[in-house]
């Protein structure tokens, strides 16, 4: 357990105490943690994906300040996948701006009753549909950082940057926008914060796998200009095993940080489940060819 900034000085997780979150069970698993603390208690917002259904829901993990899991709710669900519930207190009021491309737009949720009920509350216009949208006031104006969903290579490989004066938009893109072509430094993959003039950017390295670790840019930018400088590549430590096959989310929350480590398990129930998808699609394309 440490800050953001101590991981990313240091540039590993080596040395630093680690708590898990609670198992999902069989073909289930949690991820794109994003943390809040309020009234002494940890709320950790994560994606819950069910592969048996292919989709994934937001819920909401409630911990004490000894790190004592108190509660557990579903606190975001819609008929397409949801993932990386980012976070953002403004105006007095807390939002979510989770990933959910697959339904044509990126959407600000508002927070109607801390931590689990929440309310559609403006979609963002921008260049193509964001993912992974990151967003951090900095210099008198908030920032936001997404990957495109254009193309699959696109969503590993693009950084995309908007600004606005306000949270709720309008929001203009970059012109430089993509503003980074790199599949080793360029998807978002946690919280930005500001150190000095810089904006440091957790981003996915994608180089190897998806999510296979995770990296960091020290951003300069202003509504005509962008540069960044990338730094270490952060691994899952050893002391992780067996969840050493990737690192991709890298979130802030107070003096913790949140992260997300996989492994992969393969099974025979897991392959049958797999086939019998794949038979139904090919079924519903021959049927729609007739």
């Amino acid at each position: 357990m440490a800050p953001i900034e101590r991981i990313v000085a240091q540039g590993s997780l080596d040395g630093i105490e680690l708590k898990w979150l609670p198992p999902m069970g069989s073909f289930r698993f949690l991820a794109d943690p994003f943390g809040w603390w309020r009234d002494g208690h940890l709320c950790v917002f994560v994606e819950a994906y069910d592969y048996r259904v292919r989709r994934g829901t937001i819920e909401v993990l409630t911990y004490d300040r000894n790190f004592e899991l108190v509660d557990r709710q579903p606190a975001l669900s819609c008929p397409w996948h949801l993932s990386y519930p980012f976070l953002i207190e403004d105006e007095g009021e807390m939002w979510m701006l989770p990933e959910g491309q697959r339904s044509g737009q990126l959407t600000l949720y508002r927070s109607v009753h801390w931590p689990a009920v929440w309310e559609p509350a403006w979609t963002i216009p921008l260049d193509t549909v964001g993912i992974d949208s990151s967003p951090i006031f900095h210099q008198g104006r908030w920032w936001l950082f997404y990957a495109s969903s254009r193309r699959e290579e696109d969503k590993m490989a693009t950084l995309h940057c908007a600004w606005a004066e306000r949270l709720r938009g309008p929001w203009t893109p970059h012109p430089l926008s993509p503003v980074r072509n790199d599949m080793s430094g360029a998807r978002p993959g946690g919280t930005p914060y500001v150190d000095g003039d810089e904006i440091v950017l957790p981003v996915q390295d994608c180089s190897r796998t998806y999510g296979g670790a995770i990296s960091t840019l020290r951003v300069k930018v202003t509504p005509s200009t962008f540069t960044a400088r990338r730094g270490a590549t952060i691994l899952p430590p050893a002391s992780a095993a067996p969840f050493v096959e990737g690192l991709h989310t890298l979130s802030a929350a107070g003096a913790v940080t949140l992260v997300d480590m996989k492994r992969t398990e393969l099974s025979a129930h897991g392959l049958a489940i797999e086939l019998r998808r794949e038979a139904g699609k090919l079924r519903r394309r021959l049927l729609g060819t007739r």
